[in-house]
């Protein structure tokens, strides 16, 4: 296929049909009809010069505007075309790869993290003999650097770190929970004595917390840039596989050994991490990079408050601002009596590790599931409708422990054993995945430049109303009278729960209707003639129409 080409004077310049652009013309332009031989060799002009040939069997490009000095014709392929190109080379193979490299382990590793934690649990419960209040408010306590999620978010968003601002923080969580777990491991006496246990409770959180925001915002600046709207369901699907052999592998080792092992187990899982993550370079990904990074404080001040100014922007929007509000206020209102009903599990029941181990498997398999499910069908659904459903199965849910708590599952035939193995982990599963289509949804409308700033916000909301969940819970734990030794009011407590959980569904309507959509690349249902035809038609199309803007251009001068 030849293009119709601009002649002036002695250089050549192709028309670009795609974006049309005219610069600098001072002549009014002609048609070069010359060119227009059906013999590839005869296309000369005047000094013999030809154009190149184009492989009919490769996508037809657009060209873009070439000038040179000389009076050389040169037809390259657009910024955008090239772009495309490159994009579906680059990123399509090495970007992705880096991608599923660092984030996959990423959230591989974070899901795992149940495995010493299972472990840490079992220390407080058992070694440690803490009250079940005390130990949920250790769990809850050690969440409070999470809180400053938003923090974290700005600084990586702002502050880059030898020319990046996404992997440096994420390895620098990393390094934070290696030296937090690693004195769990190596030196016994800091896990005998609580305050020295919460520090290093408060450290690895705090480490996980800065990982956790610098992964988020690589999944949604990456899928912003690459139009891969759907990223965080496979960031799920990564994390509920590290839940799955975390939890299985601590139910079969946690009678084994002692604690301290898998806290090592873990720590060199982590050094593993790292070393990864130094390896993997930010520019890979196809990541904004600044363009220059050695600058002064004072501008990095500036940035930090732009990077504020643009985040209360983002979150006064009605439609991040309310979706977000209802996910808060429905974690927040229900009061969590975890710690009560691990202790009543653990010292009542006389569960073994292995089965708690593995009801937590069965659900994060249940999790998996669930994103799957919802990665492939499920985005179809209305929102609201979606959130409805999983949010009265929460509800539900809840009431397994009282089944359990009361014995029902004893006249029915079914061990405790093989009921708390089936059903303990299920409320837990639906109230993360509850996250997914929400995740989703603030990627999606997140402004551009303010992904670590919003996902690092929204984050903290969330790990701020479970906390409030968690001390709501302690607190009425201590109303009703559980203890370690008298569980008789733990089932009024699951009612309340259950009835707190369905209070949001008063107010879902904040909730939109639509969910974020993946959009298509390729068009279907058009044969190759029926495509090249249509970009035949735009070429001339478009050639057409910069032509006549020259024309009039030329005409007003």
């Amino acid at each position: 296929m030849n293009y119709p080409l601009i002649c002036n004077n002695n250089s050549f310049s192709t028309i670009s049909p795609k974006v049309p652009r005219v610069r600098d013309f001072n002549v009014k332009p002609m048609f070069c009809t010359s060119f227009h031989s059906n013999n590839p060799s005869s296309n000369t002009v005047n000094r013999g010069f030809k154009l190149p040939l184009i492989d009919k069997t490769r996508p037809v490009l657009s060209p873009n505007i070439v000038r040179t000095g000389s009076g050389e014709v040169s037809v390259r392929e657009s910024k955008r075309g090239k772009g495309e190109k490159d994009v579906k080379r680059g990123f399509g193979e090495v970007g992705i790869r880096q991608m599923l490299v660092l984030c996959g382990l990423g959230y591989w590793v974070q899901g795992f993290r149940c495995f010493p934690w299972l472990a840490l649990n079992f220390h407080m419960a058992h070694n440690l003999n803490l009250h079940p209040s005390t130990l949920q408010l250790v769990q809850y306590s050690g969440n409070l650097p999470m809180v400053a999620k938003p923090l974290y978010g700005i600084l990586s968003d702002a502050l880059y770190i030898g020319g990046a601002h996404r992997i440096p923080y994420i390895c620098i969580g990393v390094l934070l929970q290696i030296l937090s777990w690693g004195p769990l491991a190596l030196v016994p006496v800091v896990g005998k004595a609580l305050p020295t246990l919460m520090a290093c409770v408060l450290l690895s959180n705090l480490g996980a917390s800065i990982e956790e925001v610098a992964k988020d915002a690589v999944v949604a600046e990456y899928g912003q840039k690459h139009r891969m709207v759907g990223l965080q369901s496979y960031a799920f699907m990564a994390a509920a596989a590290g839940g799955i052999l975390g939890n299985l592998l601590g139910g079969y080792i946690l009678p084994k050994v002692p604690p301290t092992t898998m806290f090592l187990m873990f720590g060199v899982l982590l050094s593993v991490q790292l070393t990864i993550s130094l390896s993997v370079k930010e520019g890979s990904l196809g990541l904004a990079q600044p363009s220059h990074y050695d600058v002064p404080r004072k501008s990095i001040s500036e940035s930090i408050k732009k990077q504020i100014s643009n985040l209360v922007m983002a979150i006064s929007e009605e439609s991040i601002s309310r979706p977000l509000t209802w996910l808060v206020a429905s974690v927040a209102m229900v009061p969590i009596l975890s710690g009560s009903i691990f202790c009543y599990q653990t010292q009542c029941l006389n569960l073994d590790p292995s089965v708690i181990g593995m009801s937590r498997v069965i659900g994060q398999l249940t999790l998996l599931t669930l994103t799957v499910l919802y990665d492939r069908y499920w985005k179809k659904v209305s929102l609201r409708k979606l959130i409805g459903i999983v949010q009265i199965s929460y509800a539900f849910s809840l009431l397994l422990d009282f089944i359990l708590v009361r014995q029902i599952n004893l006249q029915l035939g079914i061990p405790n054993e093989v009921f708390a193995l089936c059903f303990s982990g299920l409320a837990e599963t639906l109230a993360q995945f509850k996250l997914l289509p929400f995740s989703m949804l603030l990627a999606s409308l997140c402004p551009q430049g303010c992904e670590g700033s919003l996902t690092s916000f929204s984050a903290s909301t969330l790990c701020l109303s479970s906390i409030a969940s968690g001390f709501l819970g302690i607190g009425l734990a201590s109303l009703i009278g559980i203890t370690s030794q008298d569980y008789s009011s733990l089932p009024v407590g699951i009612l309340i729960q259950f009835l707190a959980a369905l209070v949001p569904l008063l107010w879902i309507h904040h909730v939109p209707m639509s969910q974020p959509l993946v959009e298509k690349v390729g068009k279907k249902g058009m044969s190759k003639r029926t495509r090249k035809n249509r970009r035949v038609g735009k070429v001339v199309l478009d050639s057409v129409y910069v032509y006549r803007r020259e024309r009039e251009s030329g005409a007003q001068k």
